[in-house]
């Protein structure tokens, strides 16, 4: 069943938790990138509440020793597909999530202007599961029928857009996978 995109950017049938780490887009700028990143907190552990909690300002610093590095960070993506390709959106589509940082693609900067970011649960080094895949392929045709703007070739890592600061989705991740799921969607 495909999802359907509301006017404020919401997409129907996924779980939704709004993030205050996000703001306007420029005005004029169109969406045109999508960037996929992957995340897993405390590092290679899946399931918890602790990327909710980040996105949503309400982390708690002490529960993990590595979540000290963490204070006063402010991030979001719009999306976050977990393990069993259950999908989280904190960010309307039309709205900036702050998941990009420092950025730029093919020449021009600040990324999160005009791209949107989803985040698998993951690892750059530990593959990605099957139900992921699938949830990452129906919501990137979802997206491109909404921006269609966001070509094959504007589907991109955090690793192309901030190289030598991210490397993210990283190795693990299955690119002609990816092609190849959305290709035989048509």
């Amino acid at each position: 069943m495909e999802r359907t995109i509301d006017e404020a950017g919401w997409l129907a049938g996924v779980r939704r938790l709004a993030s205050p780490n996000a703001d306007e887009r420029p005005e004029g700028v169109p969406v045109d990138l999508l960037i996929i990143h992957c995340i897993s907190l405390p590092p290679g552990e899946f399931g918890g509440c602790w990327i909710d909690d980040l996105f949503c300002n309400r982390l708690d610093f002490d529960a993990h020793p590595y979540f000290h590095g963490l204070r006063g960070l402010r991030v979001s993506s719009h999306l976050l597909v977990r393990r069993d390709g259950r999908v989280t959106q904190y960010v309307p589509l039309h709205r900036r999530a702050w998941h990009a940082g420092a950025s730029a693609w093919e020449g021009r900067g600040r990324c999160n202007d005009y791209s949107i970011g989803i985040e698998l649960e993951g690892t750059e080094t530990l593959g990605y599961s099957d139900a992921q895949y699938l949830a990452l392929a129906r919501l990137t045709r979802e997206i491109r029928r909404a921006f269609p703007a966001i070509t094959d070739k504007r589907i991109v890592g955090h690793s192309d857009v901030a190289p030598g600061r991210k490397t993210d989705p990283g190795p693990a991740f299955d690119w002609a996978r990816l092609r190849s799921e959305l290709a035989a969607a048509g």
